[in-house]
């Protein structure tokens, strides 16, 4: 029994540090330094403890092999003064200290930014905006962040229901996201990967649903790829697809989404207008593939209870239709 549950205790311990989503791989110099700080208080918190394990074996080895022995008065001070006081103030001043040390360093801001992201906390989803030097927007997308290696964005962060809170722990230490403020982080990628972020504050039933990625690639590929998430759709000229895009707006699915260069201009829910060039849908819960996809309009409760969006029922033509639009949506 003790060496299952020791087995089981460092499997959780390894998942747990999984290189997608972990601070102990850090892949920015802002996360390089609160990695470093975690490891010293483990360090720390693992030399107290050992310590006192020790002393209670010595004291218990002591009890049970000799005499009990009244301890010198002085001597009594000194170990309850030095062991009671001295040591744990000199260590939580350390502590505490290089930890507000470390969190004024990465939460400066102090770096030029390159580009700017504006990311909003949703029910329970995010919102991704990348706005120009000048405050306009360029292109909308939703749960999945690209980013430049070796570039810093300055992220915008929002909420317009409860308190969420932005965490990338690869990237960055976790930044709340309080209704009514604009608070600010910012993102310095030093190596291309693929990380995952979650919600740091509980915001609800779906709280532990609300994951998103952010994707770190080439600063040349980023160009390109922001240029292409900025192209507006065209009425498709296939037949299925133009039926599609009918089924979407006779369906009110435009009430709520937003496809840009359609009639569809809903702000409520994500921007659909790259849908397809997605992985996963309704923030990290499902993949993205045409029968996730048909589940999801269907039944979207059955996937993420408590989410605003309703069921869609569609006869089978129609649903036909409507997934082949909106998987060619790349």
């Amino acid at each position: 029994m003790i060496h299952r549950t020791a087995a089981l205790s460092l499997v959780l311990l390894l998942a747990a540090c999984s290189s997608e989503q972990a601070m102990t791989a850090p892949a920015s110099e802002d996360a390089a330094r609160v990695a470093g700080l975690w490891w010293a208080f483990l360090g720390f918190a693992s030399f107290v403890f050992a310590l006192v394990i020790g002393l209670v074996i010595a004291a218990m080895r002591t009890t049970f092999t000799e005499p009990a022995m009244p301890i010198e008065t002085r001597r009594g001070w000194t170990l309850v003064i030095g062991g009671g006081v001295v040591l744990p103030l000199i260590a939580v001043v350390g502590l505490v200290g290089s930890g507000l040390w470390i969190g004024g360093v990465v939460a400066r801001n102090e770096e030029p930014a390159d580009l700017t992201v504006e990311v909003a906390g949703k029910r329970w989803w995010w919102e991704v905006i990348y706005r120009d030097a000048d405050g306009e927007e360029i292109a909308r997308t939703a749960n999945e962040i690209v980013l430049p290696v070796g570039r810093t964005a300055r992220v915008l962060l929002t909420s317009d229901n409860v308190i969420h809170s932005f965490w990338a722990p690869n990237l960055q230490g976790k930044t709340d996201m309080i209704p009514g403020r604009v608070n600010e982080s910012r993102l310095t990628p030093a190596r291309t990967g693929r990380f995952r972020g979650q919600c740091a504050e509980f915001c609800g039933v779906q709280h532990a649903y609300m994951a998103f990625v952010v994707e770190v690639i080439e600063a040349d590929a980023f160009d390109a790829w922001l240029a292409r998430q900025a192209r507006p759709r065209t009425v498709p000229a296939d037949p299925l697809l133009r039926r599609g895009l009918a089924v979407f707006l006779e369906a009110d699915c435009g009430t709520c989404h937003a496809i840009r260069g359609t009639p569809a201009e809903g702000e409520m829910g994500p921007d659909l207008t790259h849908l397809a060039a997605r992985e996963t849908l309704a923030a990290g819960t499902i993949p993205n593939t045409k029968g996730h996809l048909a589940g999801w309009i269907g039944d979207p409760q059955k996937v993420k209870p408590g989410v605003l969006m309703p069921a869609t029922a569609l006869e089978p033509d129609d649903q036909e239709a409507l997934l082949a639009y909106l998987t060619s949506l790349r």
